[in-house]
């Protein structure tokens, strides 16, 4: 059970994974813990990666079975790997699928045990008796259908998750074929529809920029069924629209959208989250929309960001086919079972630096300067109230004026300024000369601006995080970001993926994040860029007065 000598993983019997950042072998390790093990902290030269239960069963929905996992271990580790670990590696993933739902022709849903001493472990259970009727026999009790989502997420939370093979209803059919008229689906992209339409439902985990709303549309075309697309902005809706006009045989006539502007329900309608969402005196106004047609097929675009309200709604939708859609499946609330139990377990995963590989998305110089506050204002930051610390850091004039040389640097590009806070932002785009677009900025005008900076008309432009989502700007190739929302690793992942869609010309796409030393600004960028050190990106750290000399090698 020894490791191979000198390799770059240390297990310890915690479940913890360090990893050595500088060996040769370090990114073979790194893509083979990547189904199930997760980033938890990316200092300069080890990484700390945790193994969860969740990770297991969502890598052993995904295919992975015990032994690879335990391969991969013994592969790559330095040491001896603990026994104990191994063995609860092999008994975690073993609990997925020994409770299964299933259809049955008398009876209806039923609860089927693989495993008899577990079903009657769970039905004791004052959580599951509620959500289960008459016992069958020895290894089955019926179902109530409506019961189908919670009772998936209570038998998460007691340890035994179940495998969903109860299938689901057709739905509607609809007509819809992919029009591959001059570009063909990637070969990621087609194992993507594979592995969600073999599983039924479930995630698909791709890079922004890989083309995420083609495997939406590829499932369409599996799915030939009305279908509700929920998205998380109008300018979202719009782009799906489009893109779905022009990859598939579907006509305007089609497509509706169901936002604040519109009420329209079609064969196929693209809804945003915020409008059904919305209570008026208490309820969920538009909660008919799920029941405004017999959908073959929902899409939830942006999986990692649904509001909690759409888990609830989504607990009545288990007959109905469910494709969520993201680049990471991290959450900052914690909700990942809600994800794994009501859309579905990871049915697909690449790896960004694979797509990378591949020429399929820009590779990219990922760079943190580092700001050193003046007297004042640290003088501020230090007796501001708590609430208050982050937004003073992240603020500083300080950084405004790094920004400008940033932006000065790369004046033959595509520059994207992203910030959080308004004042900032405003105060940057009159620096920059360049148009702002916020939350107030009507979607009229977000896609007008769009669609000049696509066409370089408008070089430069300054955002909120209203461009984190679902913005197809392939012409950008660099990023600046000068504050965010506080650690979240999503955010840094949405950010990074608006510069990563493929340059004409090859060239590297590079992502500034300008932060405050010794400040909570720093505090959270180690956290944010957790995720992109999963994923094999490396922060270079320099300073600000680098910059500013030249000698920064930027």
């Amino acid at each position: 059970m020894s490791g191979a000598p000198g390799g770059p993983l240390i297990v310890q019997s915690d479940k913890t994974l360090l990893l050595e950042v500088d060996h040769p072998d370090s990114p073979a390790a790194r893509k083979a813990i990547a189904p199930f093990a997760e980033l938890e902290r990316a200092p300069e030269h080890v990484h700390t990666y945790r193994v969860t239960p969740l990770g297991l069963w969502n890598a052993r929905a995904a295919g992975h079975d015990a032994e690879q996992v335990v391969d991969a271990l013994l592969e790559h580790s330095r040491y001896p790997v603990p026994h104990a670990l191994l063995v609860d590696v092999a008994e975690t993933m073993d609990r997925y699928g020994r409770l299964q739902l299933r259809k049955d022709p008398a009876h209806g849903l039923v609860l089927h045990a693989l495993d008899v001493p577990v079903l009657e472990e769970v039905l004791r259970s004052r959580k599951v008796a509620p959500l289960v009727g008459a016992r069958l026999d020895a290894e089955s009790v019926v179902v109530h259908p409506s019961e189908r989502g919670t009772l998936k997420q209570v038998l998460l939370k007691l340890g035994w998750p179940a495998e969903d093979l109860a299938g689901y209803v057709d739905g509607e059919a609809h007509p819809i074929e992919l029009d591959e008229t001059g570009w063909a689906m990637r070969p990621y992209q087609a194992e993507a529809v594979d592995g969600f339409w073999d599983g039924g439902s479930g995630v698909v985990v791709l890079p922004c920029g890989a083309g995420k709303t083609i495997v939406g549309a590829g499932a369409m075309a599996r799915a030939k069924a009305t279908t509700l697309i929920l998205v998380t902005n109008t300018v979202s809706a719009r782009q799906w629209r489009d893109e779905l006009l022009k990859r598939t045989s579907l006509t305007e006539d089609e497509i509706g959208e169901y936002s604040g502007s519109r009420k329209e329900v079609r064969p196929v309608t693209i809804a945003t989250y915020q409008v059904v969402t919305t209570k008026r005196k208490g309820a969920y106004t538009h909660l008919e929309l799920f029941d405004a047609r017999d959908w073959g097929l929902i899409l939830y675009d942006e999986v990692h960001l649904l509001p909690a309200p759409i888990f609830r709604m989504t607990a009545d939708l288990q007959a109905r086919r469910r494709l969520g859609l993201t680049a990471t499946l991290v959450r900052e609330d914690g909700r990942e079972g809600e994800v794994f139990s009501l859309i579905g377990p990871k049915r697909y995963d690449a790896p960004w630096k694979d797509i990378e590989a591949q020429g399929w998305i820009a590779p990219a110089d990922c760079v943190e300067v580092r700001v050193t506050l003046p007297d004042g204002e640290r003088l501020a930051y230090a007796t501001a109230e708590p609430e208050e610390r982050y937004r003073l850091c992240s603020t500083s004039a300080s950084k405004s004026r790094v920004v400008e040389r940033l932006v000065a640097g790369h004046a033959d590009q595509q520059v994207l300024v992203i910030g959080q806070y308004l004042d900032q932002l405003a105060d940057l785009s009159a620096r920059l000369d360049a148009p702002v677009i916020t939350g107030e900025t009507t979607v009229k005008e977000r896609q007008r601006l769009f669609e000049a900076f696509r066409s370089g008309q408008v070089p430069v432009l300054v955002v909120s995080k209203v461009a984190n989502f679902s913005i197809d700007l392939p012409e950008a190739s660099v990023a600046i970001q000068v504050s965010g929302s506080f650690g979240s690793r999503q955010e840094e992942a949405q950010r990074l993926g608006r510069v990563l869609r493929p340059k004409a010309d090859g060239r590297t796409a590079r992502f500034y994040t300008v932060v405050a030393r010794d400040t909570l600004d720093q505090d959270f960028a180690a956290h944010r860029q957790r995720f992109l050190a999963e994923q094999g990106y490396a922060y270079r750290i320099v300073d600000a007065d680098d910059v500013a000399a030249g000698t920064a090698g930027l």
